[in-house]
């Protein structure tokens, strides 16, 4: 069973959380969700309450097949987590999935693994993503190897088609 990690923190996009959690789950994948702090409820812009199963310390524990990274504004604060850069990095490096969507580009950018490759995200962070030496492309998806980006809720149908060929 493929294991995939799905970063949580205050003010996450609910649906760039829950939509692929439940989408993979139901295509039986192991999903875990890992916050600053395991067993506490992170809320989202919209107010849906996510409990962390696991502290990013214990997923940089862990082996991972991938992971997903949803926007909101919660990836401003999860890339100050060393462990989730570190994750991030190890599956860069082994070619395994990392998905971001929206806002969550930050998080690859902090973690250096965009240059010269390919990707998407919320117009409002363009700049930031061409200035990590991404070569931005305004598209519902956007598929380089084993990295998989989108722009918004409105491209998740794509992003999670993307990921499940990708995985």
């Amino acid at each position: 069973m493929k294991k995939i990690v799905i970063f949580v923190e205050e003010v996450y996009e609910d649906m760039e959380l829950w939509y692929p959690k439940i989408r993979l789950e139901e295509a039986g994948f192991h999903i875990s969700v890992a916050g600053p702090v395991a067993g506490q409820i992170y809320k989202g812009k919209h107010g849906y309450p996510c409990r962390a199963d696991i502290s990013f310390k214990e997923a940089l524990e862990r082996k991972w097949d991938g992971a997903i990274i949803p926007g909101g504004f919660a990836p401003d604060r999860i890339r100050r987590s060393l462990e989730v850069l570190k994750i991030v990095q190890t599956l860069h490096e082994a070619k395994k999935l990392v998905a971001f969507i929206c806002h969550g580009g930050w998080v690859a950018i902090s973690a250096k693994i965009l240059k010269g490759k390919k990707a998407t995200g919320t117009i409002a962070i363009k700049d930031d993503l061409e200035n990590a030496g991404a070569v931005w492309a305004d598209q519902p998806v956007v598929v380089d190897g084993h990295l998989v980006s989108s722009r918004t809720p409105a491209d998740l149908p794509e992003f999670l088609k993307a990921i499940l060929k990708v995985i």
